[in-house]
């Protein structure tokens, strides 16, 4: 089925109800839209708008209503808690470094009802879906080029309704590799390395990190099973104030590490690979490129970070950073790349200022497409020196664009909070097919006993654990519990991180997460209140971060409970 927009909104029917595709001002823009019904409870509206010239494109909506029948809990990749919002709650905006238009509305009984996905990842989406209070209808609306946009005469793009009642895992990961094909996403391999126990410098040490230091670290990092070190900030400045107002030159602290490719080597001795940190869009306002770069800022200084941000559009730009990244990992022979705050790429609320100058110089208009461009840019370059590169982002920025150049993601910076590693841990599991799935790196308190700092790693074992602890002066009994849950989670790898993957009530962050291969079942139990159901007499390992030294399991309709440290794991006979 196919319409033209002639007024301002302009419907469709779909089995549920009507789609409204609104454009209040399409001027001489032509808006067409077609509806597509893949399968039984899956349906497609693609929108196209056409001009005569290159232009602005216009603001529209693809909206619709449905009554709120089974949805209490709203999913998506970033949530924190889930909670389904008023329709006149804030927007989730989705661009290339930030967040994917991937949304689901759960009924509390681990199946979605309700699941959305939009095929553009690279320019900014506008979402909202929430309750509207007249006649408990769930509102939901996806808003295009609400953000200024850069001049073009063709767009086009869909939008995915799915309201098969299914498992929430399978509706959000179908529609994750819907969004890859429906924009032409190809997803950056990732190597077996990229699935190592690994080290972060970062929680450690901050800034004030030493080549001999971090060496005498990874000798005992290596004893204990990791293979793999990202050096985070610090490596190129003598400054510990913990801003960026000295990132940019990107030479290396001769103070800290008086020979990098010889610290290096002596890293790859111990069986290692080495990664370095890279904030990519900053400039430090006391860095010697600072004035290089002036007139080719987006901000030209960001208050409280000391630093300006890079624009880009302008290919002088792109290629200093490419180079950058090249020259270190041919000089230092390391092994990958932590690419930091991409995400802070983007217009300043006054609009873009490349309009007043009519994009001077700058080869690519849109900053969410330059983004993108500079990123594949990096990856073929790196790729052409080690096509094993390991490049890791962190979250909010991780849907499938990123994921073309990326392979390892990492959950957002949660110190100490083993909860929020876990569901998002479990979120980027759903949608991120091969990729690496990291945890936020480890950290806790040695006065903790080694039962309790276990849980920390229970927490994160269905993604692959970072640790980032001063480790010289961890308890030998803390060294030990990490050397043993190392050696299980490596043990058990094929399971724990490229088996089936179930996680159960994302409502309640996730009490109950399962993971299986032909061989065995593996099950994190994070909550005592949990009764675990055991179908089948499979061999099945139960790890016990619930807190309690004991748990129930219901096995051929019988209940029964089974004794288990908090902390450790048991297979249950």
């Amino acid at each position: 089925m196919m319409g033209f927009l002639v007024a301002a909104t302009m419907a469709m029917p779909f089995s549920f109800g009507e789609v409204k595709v609104s454009c209040a001002e399409p001027g001489d823009w032509k808006v067409a839209c077609v509806r597509e019904e893949m399968e039984k409870g899956v349906e497609i509206v693609t929108i196209t708008l056409d001009a005569p010239g290159r232009r602005q494109p216009p603001k529209f909506t693809v909206g619709f209503q449905v009554p709120q029948v089974e949805m209490f809990y709203r999913w998506s990749v970033n949530d924190w808690n889930f909670a389904l919002p008023p329709n006149w709650g804030g927007a989730c905006v989705s661009e290339f470094a930030r967040n994917m238009p991937l949304y689901a509305f759960l009924n509390g009984n681990d199946e979605s009802v309700l699941a959305l996905a939009a095929s553009e990842c690279t320019r900014c989406v506008d979402f909202k879906g929430g309750v509207r209070e007249e006649g408990s209808l769930l509102e939901i609306s996806f808003r295009y080029f609400e953000k200024p946009e850069a001049p073009i005469s063709h767009y086009e793009t869909s939008v995915r309704i799915d309201t098969r009642r299914q498992y929430f895992g399978k509706a959000v990961s179908e529609g994750a590799a819907w969004i890859e094909r429906a924009g032409g996403y190809r997803i950056a391999s990732a190597p077996p390395a990229a699935f190592d126990p690994l080290y972060s410098s970062w929680y450690s040490f901050h800034q004030d990190v030493f080549a001999k230091p971090l060496e005498e670290e990874l000798e005992i990092a290596a004893k204990l099973g990791m293979k793999t070190v990202i050096l985070d900030d610090g490596w190129q400045t003598d400054d510990t104030g913990r801003g960026y107002a000295f990132c940019g030159d990107w030479e290396v602290s001769r103070r800290r590490f008086p020979d990098m490719a010889a610290h290096v080597k002596k890293v790859h001795a111990l069986g290692m690979k080495y990664m370095v940190w890279y904030s990519v869009p900053f400039v430090g306002l006391k860095s010697a490129n600072y004035a290089k770069f002036k007139g080719k800022y987006l901000f030209d200084e960001v208050p409280g970070l000391g630093a300006a941000v890079l624009d880009p559009r302008f290919p002088e730009v792109r290629a200093f950073l490419v180079e950058t990244y090249v020259k270190a990992v041919k000089a230092w022979d390391i092994d990958g790349l932590k690419l930091d705050f991409i995400d802070s790429f983007g217009l300043p609320a006054t609009g873009d200022p490349a309009e007043k100058d009519n994009y001077a110089g700058r080869d690519v208009h849109s900053v969410p497409g330059a983004i993108d461009r500079l990123m594949r840019e990096i990856r073929a370059a790196l790729v052409a020196v080690k096509s094993d590169i390991l490049l890791e982002f962190r979250q909010s920025y991780v849907g499938p664009g990123v994921r073309q150049v990326g392979n390892m993601l990492r959950v957002g910076d949660c110190p100490g909070d083993m909860r929020r590693n876990r569901f998002a841990i479990a979120n980027l599991r759903l949608v991120s097919g091969g990729t690496a799935v990291h945890s936020d790196m480890l950290e806790w308190n040695f006065a903790e006993t080694p039962a309790s700092a276990a849980r920390y790693v229970i927490n994160s074992i269905f993604g692959v654990v970072q640790y980032s602890l001063m480790l010289r002066s961890a308890p030998r009994e803390h060294r030990e519990m990490i050397e043993k849950w190392i050696r299980f989670s490596q043990e058990h790898r094929q399971t724990l991180i490229h088996g089936t993957f179930t996680p159960r009530h994302p409502e309640l962050q996730y009490p109950v997460i399962e993971a299986e291969s032909d061989e065995e079942r593996i099950i994190g139990l994070y909550d005592d209140g949990r009764v675990l159901e055991i179908p089948d007499a499979k061999k099945t390992i139960v790890m016990n971060a619930s807190g309690k030294d004991a748990f129930v399991i219901r096995r051929n309709g019988r209940l029964s409970e089974v004794a288990c440290k908090s902390g450790d794991w048991i297979e249950l006979r």
